[in-house]
Formats: structure tokens, sequence, C-alpha cells
């Protein structure tokens, strides 16, 4: 499924043209999931919201092949996250 911020994660990343979008959309959907079995509702982890945590995981499993301490913890901030002013 095609990553809809897919765009705003490329901006994000420095990358642009088209030649990587099939692999960043399989990194996107990979992050996301991973969001979501962490606890992020399904609304938050497909959000803008969400798109800076979304760029993080896809540069760490491109880059280092694992996700980083940073990006663990920023899904953690988020599968707290119960909307405006109720947040733990």
């Amino acid at each position: 499924m095609a990553y809809i911020y897919l765009e705003k994660v490329k901006n994000l990343l420095g990358i642009t043209g088209t030649y990587q979008d099939d692999t960043l959309n399989e990194y996107a959907n990979e992050t996301i999931e991973y969001m979501k079995s962490a606890g992020v509702t399904p609304a938050l982890a497909d959000s803008e919201k969400a798109v800076g945590t979304v760029a993080r995981g896809i540069d760490d499993l491109w880059t280092y092949k694992e996700l980083s301490g940073y990006f663990k913890e920023r899904v953690t901030q988020l599968a707290l996250d119960k909307g405006e002013g109720t947040n733990v």
C-alpha cells in the first residue's frame, strides 16, 4: 500500500525523485506496523502527527538495518498519547 505521506517523508530525508518509492513504501509500512504492534492507535500511526517518527524508522532501517533508541522512545510516547490534554 502506498504511504499517503511519502512525499513529506522524502522531504525530511532529503530524497528526490521516484526511483526508490517502492522501497520507501515498504519501509513505511513496516515501520507503521511496528508502531501499531507497540500500542500506537492505527489512526495515530497513519496520521500526519507520526510522519517524523515514520521517517526516523525508515532512515534507521535503511541506514542501520535496526531501529534506534530514539525511534523506540518516540513510539512509546505515541502509544501513550490519549489525545490533547490527557497524555500520561
